[in-house]
Order: structure tokens, then C-alpha cells, then sequence
């Protein structure tokens, strides 16, 4: 089950602002090479990537989940002078192609990847972070959240991804995917540190908040 019918996700993409020739091609790249390439963020939900980080400005970026490094490009175009953006993934096969096209867009000087279980190495990470955005092993969402939470400034935002499935979200039956993916969203509903709201955008965007000590 699709979340938004195909015509309709056609025209949103028509009518979103045009990807820049590197993430063009990067796409282009990715279904033509790699297995999954439908994880890509690709265009419309790229640029509400690029818009969001260029409101929220954000000196540091942590991305948890780099595939083809997509979505470093659209989220680090609105990062602060001086910002840097970090990004994990398990996957080193894919680190060359990521970087290729990182120093394509010219922001290799503010994109890190690093390589290794994502467990492990955010909590190694010394940073308080404007925006997280969650788009790795959907089993492990909450165990993530649970990781970077303290790692949020007040007032940053974390988004998680794919968290409507293709709309098997409301299955009574869900596989195990599906379920951590509801657990997630429910924790999230439920911790009064945050607020939120899912965005159907493409797979689904989990909005999240964190207030600030007077909100609490």
C-alpha cells in the first residue's frame, strides 16, 4: 500500500523546486548501481530537507544513516559558517560514492562520515546537535532516540524517517519492522520532553521537538 497515490506524488515532485544537477545525478547513480536504491530520499523529499535545515540554520547535524549521502547534501546546504554535519553508517562499500559526489556539491569540508555500528558511536560523539535525522535499521529507532536525546539542543529537532512504512503502519498484523517502527512513534507521543507530528511526505516524517526546560 502506498501512502499517497503515484500521480499525486508526480505532480508534488513537479512542482517542487528543481534538484541541483549533482543530486540529479547522484540519483541517477544510485538506481543505476546500487541494491535498495529506493532508500534514497530522493527529490521532493530532498528539498524539504534542504528547507527545513536552512530555517532551522544549525551550527552541528548529526545523520544517523548515510546510503549514497543524499540527504548529507540537501540537510548541509543550510548549515551555519563553520557548521559541520556528521554522518554514520555501518555500510563502508558506499563511503567513496558518497564522498564523490559530497566533493561534487563542494561540501566536503563540512560533511564527516563515519563508519561503525551507529550504537557505538554516537555516544562518542561531543556535540549538542540543531537537527538529527533518524534513517537507518528501523528496529533500532527507539534505541537511537534514546541515544541522542540528551544530544539535542533545546528547541532542535529530531527527524525519523519511514515511519508510516508504506502504510503498513496501521496494520493489525505488522512484521517486525512495522512494529518497531509504531512502538517508536507511540514513545514519542508519550514522552513529555518533545512534541511532534508525522508528515506523510514520501515514507512518512516523524516531527520531533525538543522543548526547552520551561516547557517541561
Amino acid at each position: 500500500m502506498e501512502i499517497i497515490p503515484e500521480n499525486i506524488e508526480n505532480y508534488i515532485s513537479k512542482y517542487a523546486s528543481g534538484e541541483t544537477n549533482v543530486l540529479a545525478e547522484l540519483e541517477r547513480y544510485t538506481h543505476a548501481n546500487v541494491l535498495l536504491p529506493n532508500m534514497l530520499s530522493g527529490k521532493a523529499q530532498g528539498i524539504f530537507l534542504q528547507l527545513f535545515s536552512a530555517a532551522v540554520q544549525p551550527k552541528y547535524i548529526l545523520e544517523i544513516g548515510t546510503f549514497t549521502g543524499y540527504s548529507a547534501i540537501c540537510l548541509a546546504k543550510g548549515l551555519q559558517n563553520g557548521g559541520q554535519l556528521f554522518t554514520i553508517d555501518v555500510n563502508e562499500e558506499l563511503e567513496s560514492v558518497a564522498k564523490k559526489f559530497w566533493n561534487k556539491a563542494g561540501l566536503d569540508d563540512k560533511i564527516t562520515i563515519i563508519i561503525g555500528d551507529a550504537q557505538i558511536e554516537i555516544p562518542k560523539l561531543d556535540y549538542q546537535f540543531d537537527i538529527i535525522f533518524i534513517d537507518a535499521d528501523k528496529k533500532n529507532y527507539s534505541l537511537y532516540y534514546d541515544l541522542v536525546i540528551d544530544k539535542i539542543k533545546p528547541n532542535g529537532f529530531i527527524l525519523a524517517d519511514n515511519v508510516l512504512w508504506k502504510g503498513k503502519i496501521i496494520n493489525e498484523q505488522k512484521d517486525k519492522d512495522t512494529e518497531a517502527l509504531h512502538l517508536f512513534n507511540e514513545k514519542i507521543a508519550q514522552d513529555n520532553r518533545v512534541e511532534n507530528v508525522i508528515l506523510s511526505i514520501r515514507d512518512g516524517i516523524n516531527i520531533i521537538r525538543k522543548k526547552t526546560t520551561n516547557e517541561n
